[in-house]
């Protein structure tokens, strides 16, 4: 009888892990609104903040994931790397460098409606 017990937590195990874990890696990707920063100060990563360069900030993405954003409106991407936490505004998803916004075409604007996707 335990081992009869035993087997049946092991495939509810499984098959809750099978289930549970793929949804892990889309829950890196997302869409929401998007600013831009140019300051000189330290991110939280501890690197100096360099607006030239395409960086971003994110509440919890690790520091260093490579990230694929498209601006929603013109459909113009960038590859950025999370090196800062934010953005702590609601309805943000992402805090881009300048250089980022401006290869997205958001400079002006100064907010952008974007999509975002982690890649390896």
């Amino acid at each position: 009888m335990k081992k009869i017990c035993r087997s049946i937590i092991a495939v509810t195990a499984i098959a809750a892990c099978s289930t549970i874990l793929p949804m892990e890696g889309f829950a890196a990707n997302g869409c929401g609104g998007a600013s831009w920063y140019a300051l000189h100060s330290k991110t939280a990563s501890g690197e100096r903040m360099n607006p030239t360069i395409n960086t971003a900030a994110h509440r919890s993405l690790a520091f260093g994931t490579k990230v694929k954003v498209t601006n929603r409106n013109n459909g113009r991407s960038v590859v950025v790397r999370i090196n800062d936490r934010g953005p702590f505004i609601r309805g943000r998803v992402l805090d881009l460098s300048r250089a980022a916004a401006s290869n997205i075409g958001m400079v002006s604007t100064g907010t952008a409606k974007v999509c975002y996707e982690v890649i390896g």
